[in-house]
């Protein structure tokens, strides 16, 4: 059973800093890529930062460009993400992403972890 679970999340003040972690299981973690998304109240959700199997290549949206990062460690089956100079608009539910592909079934499905609240506030 695919399971994602995230943590770090919390109450930080403008210009600060918080990682946030994502453990996974149930699926051949170093074989695939991850994700971290975020979502706000009447908000649509919107992809933050991905990462390639290995850890080799990233990409980020153009609001976290340059203050965060996404990382991984493959022999501990979890994903990070390194927030800097956050912002009150990073306000969100941080959740990770992943799209398995079930040899058993020959479908892919997707799973979401159930959030980390970062709430950025002064």
């Amino acid at each position: 059973q695919v399971r994602l679970v995230e943590s770090g999340g919390g109450l930080v003040q403008p210009g600060g800093s918080l990682t946030l972690s994502c453990v996974a299981s149930g699926f051949s973690f170093s074989r695939y890529a991850m994700r971290w998304f975020r979502q706000s109240p009447g908000k649509e959700r919107e992809k933050v930062a991905g990462i390639t199997s290995s850890g080799s290549d990233t990409n980020y949206a153009s609001f976290v460009e340059g203050r965060f990062t996404i990382s991984r460690d493959n022999d501990k089956n979890t994903v990070y993400l390194q927030m800097n100079d956050l912002k009150p608009e990073d306000t969100a539910l941080y959740m990770c992403n992943v799209v398995v592909y079930h040899v058993d079934i020959n479908l892919e499905r997707e799973y979401w972890g159930q959030g980390a609240q970062v709430t950025v506030s002064s």
